[in-house]
């Protein structure tokens, strides 16, 4: 039987999914097994595959024209604005189509460039990955929030400039296949944050990767809430009982802009051009606002 402790703590973090996929790699020593686990490339987001099959994401062209039919006649919760924006997405008769066709060219070139980076000059055995955190490790889904780059030595850091040794991350940017997504507070610091915005700024400039398709793009986080958005409307459409705060619980983030720190409703991103889109979550907002000085939008509280 123990003796009695004065020691209350309930500590802060996350539990990890259940390793089921995600392999034990080895053990080390008694105290350092090894496992698998999943990334999720901070500050990047590229189309998604999810459709699985050319089958389902005809599906979801259909469901998205659907949609279309449906924020015509007024019945879905979106505002004039967004609808204005979203239509021409959504009625070009292949929205999942097309994200599922880029999903697949993004992970090819991810696939491409991590091997060629990652291989030396002389042969051998590949570089490992050098990967760095920010403030927020993992995301809800237990993956490790992360940049990713090649492992240099300190010999070859010291003769490379920073854009040479650039992650993965802001490869991705720089050929188009992701869209930029920083989130609070994993924001790029400031010696990185301007390859980053002259990255994405001269992939949309130069219409390559998913920005070849302009103005059909659905960038990724679009193509997700647009998903859960006709899942609502549909209930609406039948008819069925719908909360007030599932009506607009397809809209996650609030959005500010990096040039003015200006802060917008989570359906006025639009007029904040993707690379200087700054994510937050709900939960995030009022720390957001008072450490980086945002100013609310006159809509968000209400005027104009």
């Amino acid at each position: 039987m123990i003796e009695p402790v004065e020691i209350l703590w309930q500590p802060a973090g996350t539990s990890l999914p259940t390793l089921g996929s995600r392999a034990l790699v080895d053990v080390t020593d008694g105290d350092t097994p090894n496992i698998r686990m999943p990334v999720r490339m901070l500050s990047v987001d590229t189309p998604e595959v999810t459709a699985r099959s050319d089958a389902r994401a005809a599906t979801i062209d259909r469901n998205f024209a659907e949609l279309a039919a449906w924020i015509r006649e007024g019945r879905a919760p979106v505002t004039a604005a967004y609808a204005e924006y979203l239509l021409p997405k959504l009625e070009t008769g292949r929205p999942g189509t097309l994200q599922r066709q880029q999903g697949r060219h993004a992970s090819a070139f991810l696939k491409e460039r991590i091997a060629a980076r990652l291989a030396r000059p002389g042969g051998g055995e590949p570089r490992s990955l050098f990967v760095r955190t920010t403030e927020q490790p993992f995301d809800d889904h237990g993956r490790l929030l992360a940049y990713l780059a090649p492992s240099y030595s300190p010999r070859e850091l010291a003769e490379l400039t920073r854009k040479q040794r650039a992650t993965f991350n802001l490869d991705l940017i720089e050929s188009g296949w992701a869209a930029p997504f920083v989130i609070y507070p994993s924001i790029p610091g400031e010696l990185d944050l301007p390859l980053f915005l002259e990255a994405a700024v001269g992939a949309i400039g130069a219409g390559v990767g998913i920005w070849a398709d302009e103005p059909e793009t659905l960038l990724a986080y679009e193509y997700r809430s647009v998903e859960r958005l006709h899942a609502v409307t549909e209930r609406i459409v039948e008819g069925k009982p719908v909360e007030a705060r599932e009506r607009f619980a397809w809209r996650e983030r609030y959005c500010a802009d990096m040039r003015d720190r200006r802060l917008h409703g989570p359906e006025d991103y639009v007029a904040v051009p993707p690379p200087y889109r700054l994510w937050l979550w709900p939960r995030d907002v009022a720390e957001a606002v008072s450490r980086l000085n945002l100013v609310p939008a006159p809509r968000l509280v209400g005027v104009g």
